[in-house]
């Protein structure tokens, strides 16, 4: 006779495996959007490093066409920056689920873990109960028999 909480140990295996998929899963994503930032971070770096060359480099005369050269690519910079951002908004964003998932996941687990576990409480309960009725009838014949006894 199988008892209900070793029946549901099966679903808690699923419980597991579904927990453990979403948490690989938050993990991949957590991990994206650090490459993201990293690339956001290193546009921003390259950009800065750019404008104070050319600061550095303006303490004379300028050619008008250098500066708009100079301008342009400062332009182009701003609008990679600008895409990489919304790539790691993006990235963000599908971490956000991920955890979301992840903690429905969790919670299901936890669930079913707390419910096997009253399922053991009461299986042991009921256990104990037949126990003490069988020792209680047992204890009821031998009285019954000495009872008997001349």
């Amino acid at each position: 006779l199988m008892l209900r909480s070793q029946r549901l140990a099966v679903v808690l295996s699923l419980e597991e495996r579904k927990e453990q998929e979403a948490l690989e899963r938050m993990g991949e994503a957590r991990t994206l959007v650090e490459q993201q930032r990293q690339q956001v971070d290193n546009l921003n770096q390259y950009q800065q490093e750019y404008r104070d060359q050319i600061r550095s480099s303006q303490q004379g005369v300028v050619d008008v066409r250098r500066l708009q050269s100079w301008q342009a690519f400062i332009a182009q910079l701003d609008q990679v920056i600008a895409q990489q951002q919304k790539q790691l908004d993006q990235a963000e964003k599908v971490f956000e689920t991920r955890r979301a998932e992840w903690q429905e996941a969790y919670e299901r687990k936890r669930g079913m873990e707390k419910y096997i576990e009253s399922c053991r409480l009461q299986e042991q309960r009921e256990q104990d109960l037949r126990e003490q009725k069988l020792a209680d009838e047992a204890a009821g014949r031998a009285f019954g028999r000495r009872q008997r006894q001349p």
